[in-house]
């Protein structure tokens, strides 16, 4: 089992930059591949990037292509998200996730407690 613990959130201007972190714990970090998530309000959650167990593969939404960057360090049992010329559809609540598996459905196994992000026009 892991436990996942996101930061970084907060309120930024469109076209700044964020770093969201995701902590977890246990021995096994590297037998998971990881993933963030985001929800706005009234939307359903949506795919945002995801990272395999060595973070030799990753994959996007389109919509955030070439703005943000997902990237893990499993001594450290971290996971970011780098997030540049952030726009005001990107505000919403962002998990990070946990599986065994690297995919882009909503069935990971394990989830933290989300962080919001706000982006101002």
């Amino acid at each position: 089992q892991v436990q996942l613990v996101e930061s970084g959130g907060g309120l930024v201007q469109a076209g700044g930059s964020l770093r969201l972190s995701c902590a977890a714990s246990g021995r096994t970090f590297s037998s998971y591949a990881m993933a963030w998530f985001r929800q706005a309000p009234g939307k359903e959650r949506e795919f945002v990037a995801a990272i395999s167990r060595s973070g030799g593969i990753t994959d996007y939404a389109d919509s955030v292509k070439g703005r943000f960057t997902i990237s893990r360090d499993n001594a450290k049992n971290t996971v970011w998200l780098q997030m540049d010329s952030l726009k005001p559809e990107d505000t919403a609540v962002y998990y990070c996730a946990a599986d065994h598996f690297l995919m882009r459905d909503k069935v990971y196994a394990y989830w933290g407690q989300g962080t919001q992000v706000t982006v101002s026009s």
